[in-house]
């Protein structure tokens, strides 16, 4: 049975069964941003499973793509060299949320596998826990399997954590016959491939408490996982993931680049495996919005791919090759998973450039290591030379401990881990003043937040602190400190958007408040007191610029508003990867891994201004994470979210987000969304600047004012100003052509009529002279008189708003006996000039002594022949 009928065949057999076909779930889990990567069926279910949330169905059925390559859930060392782990895989299962229990959940799975699939009975075996009565009695009493081929494993109990759901599994193991070595599970020889694991029953029954009690949870769920790669291999009759129909396709793609024309030695070499494995997690991954990075889940990927990279390296695959087997891969998995499909140019082109970046540096970092093995003393490599090749050349350090296990040596990863801190230790030392001050400002106490329903209310001082953070029992008149609060008005600066400015007064006394920046659960107001005096439980009322603040909310509004747009115009792989919102402007960086047509940002501008023109309501509503996060609220994975959280709502749902900032009250109060840049800042990452309300209404006046003044200026109408500048930019282009062709017939007649001039020095032909014309024609005159003069030293220097410029030009034949740079060394001094360069050529600029040239020239004349004698 071939895979893709295999994968249809469970779905049908369920859905046949009152199963609900859920389609698979992305790899980045929407509703776990503390989950790296989605690495089990169940991830998209955890809700339902636990009975926070009711689906609309109790029953369901799945086939989920799956990534474990980092964390706790990492296969990546194995991969390649083991006949069964993959980065990638995928995981069919079915599910109950309350609706039936074990008995129904047996019978399914042996259904399947002998009606269905028509496995031989007396090839299963099972394992159950101990403590499972019931599902051991079901399998030998109403299922029929002997009861030797029934065992008790004390591992087979499920936990989500220490705490919380938990319950007893079966698996069923396959038996491939004893001509291949191995044990049952639980013998001493379970560790052969004999036996083979390929589906996991679990039973989450149980609540345990944090002292161990299990107490029955009131709707048990049922969560089975059977790995299709597994299964396959089994149904196919093979016993490598890696032989089956699944993988041959891309197996002998990847081997053609290593000049490898036979399917089964690709299948039997450990480095096309790693490629043809990798091609699949980094393809999906891209396709679900992931860029390769420096951190988190993009620090993943590019070690994935950089690993698959290696091992082209290794088998000397000299070409870029790995993006090209993604067409291979959407021709193998496309049809099952369309998303291949639809961004198959995008995976394509984020591998391209991704490969061309690290094959610059891969063979310097292999020569590196290879010098480092070459000489090692014994058989650990140092934790240094793993940083260095890590820092310098982008070696992931499992990349390079994957080289060393190659050669059966150890990795010293204590000190690569020490070299790390260090590094880290270095940026932590550099951290800035609002970071620092931070840190030695101690407050225990919460601040009452109330700048979400107004910019002023009366406060008292709950602490008072100089800039150093020490504590101090008042301030006086031009002083500078920090006061806190015990309720405040004014906004922290946290998650992009800057922190408030304003007062705070009593009476006669003014605190101008310069900042406001987080400390703990407390916000901290650095400025300067301008008259008066504090001090610790006085009363002041605390003002924030509300004219400022209303800048910063509808920058900020229109973040959220400009988030949504870029995913509806490029695709949803877009994700926020950072902001900075103040009272003149937006940044908004995002992954994306080409820069945007002026189309695209037309687009983009259009949707976010017809939002804003909708001026609808800005809704915001606290609650629960989890329910936040089933209505479509966008988390950014990384972020530290309470129990309770912010979410706010735009555009009548067009925009849903988790987010603690100060807003709009309608959309229509941003007033205008001008787009001024879009750039990139780093490898998939782009970064747009934007201008809203008057700030826009300024540029957009500044613009036509600027298009009023060309108009006048050329003296044409507008509507012809573009045709007006591309003629004169093309006369302009013209101009300079002709100017470069007289420049370089100055230089050649300028050059002939100097190489008289030049003097013999044991038989080499000496030039020392002023020239007219700019750099370029010096550079003419010189490539003339070297073309003119066979062997020879060349002097020139030119005058042009009274600095000197000069360049020396030496015969290659003559470079061992004097060099350009030493000529100008003993040249450049004397009339100011500084400058180098190789030994047949050096150049000098900046000489602001121009009198002094005639004795520059004779001084090189001397030390030319002082050389040559």
């Amino acid at each position: 049975m071939k895979t893709a009928e295999l994968r249809q065949a469970f779905l049908s057999f369920f859905e046949e069964n009152g199963h609900k076909i859920v389609p698979s779930s992305t790899l980045v889990p929407q509703d776990d941003p503390t989950l790296l990567f989605t690495n089990a069926g169940m991830n998209q279910f955890k809700d339902p499973l636990l009975g926070r949330s009711d689906p609309g169905y109790t029953r369901a059925t799945s086939a989920q793509r799956c990534v474990r390559a980092g964390g706790k859930h990492n296969d990546l060392e194995n991969v390649g060299y083991t006949a069964r782990h993959h980065t990638f895989f995928e995981m069919m299962g079915n599910f109950s949320f309350g609706d039936y229990f074990k008995d129904e959940t047996i019978d399914f799975a042996w259904r399947f596998i002998t009606q269905v699939l028509k496995l031989p009975t007396e090839k299963i075996w099972v394992t159950v826990h101990p403590s499972d009565d019931e599902s051991r009695r079901i399998w030998i009493e109403d299922i029929g399997v002997p009861a030797e081929r029934v065992i008790d494993l004390e591992e087979n109990f499920w936990t989500m954590g220490d705490t919380g759901p938990c319950g007893p599994c079966t698996e069923l193991f396959y038996d491939h016959g004893d001509e291949v070595e191995g044990g049952p599970p639980g013998s001493p020889e379970e560790d052969g491939d004999r036996y083979i694991e390929f589906w996991n029953l679990v039973f989450p029954q149980y609540d345990r408490s944090a002292d161990g009690t299990l107490t029955p949870l009131p709707k048990p769920g049922v969560d089975t996982g059977m790995g299709l790669e597994r299964i396959s291999a089994i149904m196919q009759g093979v016993h490598s993931n890696y032989e089956t129909d699944l993988f041959r396709n891309l197996l002998a793609a990847a081997g053609k680049f290593a000049g490898i024309n036979s399917v089964e030695d690709a299948i039997d070499n450990p480095s096309v495996r790693v490629i043809a494995d990798h091609i699949r997690s980094c393809a999906f991954l891209i396709a679900d919005g992931v860029i390769p990075g420096n951190e988190d889940r993009a620090y993943v990927l590019r070690r994935i791919i950089r690993r698959a990279l290696r091992h082209g390296n290794k088998l000397d695959i000299r070409e870029p090759f790995f993006h090209k087997l993604v067409a291979v891969l959407v021709a193998e998995m496309g049809q099952a998973y369309p998303i291949l499909v639809e961004q198959q140019a995008h995976v394509e082109e984020v591998l391209r450039a991704e490969e061309a970046r690290f094959s610059e540096t891969l063979n310097q970092g292999m020569e590196l290591l290879e010098k480092h093995l070459e000489s090692l003393q014994g058989n650990t490599l140092s934790g240094d030379v793993v940083f260095q090749l890590y820092d310098t050349y982008g070696f992931p350090a499992d990349l390079t401990a994957d080289v060393a296990r190659e050669r059966n040596l150890e990795v010293d990863m204590a000190g690569f881990e020490t070299a790390m801190e260090a590094q880290r230790s270095r940026g932590r030392a550099a951290a800035s003043f609002s970071t620092s001050l931070a840190q030695r400002v101690s407050v225990a106490s919460s601040v009452d937040f109330l700048g979400y329903d107004g910019v002023s209310d009366e406060a008292e001082i709950e602490a008072l602190f100089d800039l150093e953070g020490k504590s101090v029992s008042s301030l006086q008149a031009g002083q500078r400190g920090v006061v806190v609060l015990n309720r405040t008005p004014f906004y922290a600066e946290s998650g992009g958007q800057v922190g408030d400015q304003g007062v705070l007064t009593a009476g006669d006394t003014r605190f101008q408040v310069e900042d406001t920046l987080l400390t703990g659960n407390q916000h901290m107001h650095i400025g300067k007191l301008q008259a008066g005096n504090l001090a610790v439980h006085d009363d002041v009322l605390a003002e924030v610029d509300a004219d400022r603040r209303d800048r910063i909310r509808a920058n900020h509004s229109a973040t959220h508003l400009l988030h949504a747009a870029l995913r509806r115009v490029l695709g949803d792989h877009v994700q926020q990867k950072g902001s900075l919102v103040n009272d003149e402007k937006l940044r908004f960086d995002f992954s994306h891994s080409a820069a945007l047509s002026t189309e695209q940002l037309t687009a983009i501008e259009e949707l976010v201004n017809s939002r804003i023109q909708e001026n609808s309501a800005v809704e915001t509503a606290l609650m629960r994470y989890d329910d936040a996060v089933s209505k479509g609220a966008m988390a950014l994975f990384g972020e530290k979210y309470s129990d309770q959280v912010r979410v706010l709502t735009m555009g009548n749902g067009y925009s849903v987000e988790l987010c603690g900032g100060t807003h709009v009250a309608r959309t229509g109060d941003i007033g205008l969304l001008k787009i001024t840049a879009e750039t990139g800042i780093a490898a998939g990452i782009r970064r747009i600047e934007a201008v809203t309300g008057n700030g826009a209404l300024s540029l957009i006046r500044d613009t036509d004012l600027l298009l009023e003044n060309l108009s006048q200026i050329l003296k044409v109408g507008r509507s012809e100003l573009l045709e007006r500048v591309q003629n004169t930019l093309q006369e302009n282009k013209q101009l300079h052509k002709q100017l470069a062709e007289v420049s370089q017939k100055m230089a050649a007649s300028q050059g002939s009529d100097l190489a008289s001039q030049s003097v013999d020095i044991n038989g080499v032909n000496f030039l020392a002279s002023e020239v007219e014309g700019d750099n370029k024609a010096m550079m003419q005159t010189l490539d003339t008189l070297r073309s003119q003069l066979g062997e020879c030293v060349v002097v020139l220097a030119q005058v042009n708003a009274g600095k000197v410029g000069a360049v020396v030009g030496v015969s290659k034949k003559v470079v061992d006996k004097v060099s350009a740079p030493d000529i100008m060394a003993t040249f450049g001094p004397l009339v100011g000039a500084k400058g180098g360069g190789r030994p047949d050529l050096a150049r000098a600029g900046g000489g602001d002594n121009p009198s002094g040239l005639a004795d520059a020239f004779a001084a090189a004349e001397r030390f030319v022949a002082q050389r040559l004698g």
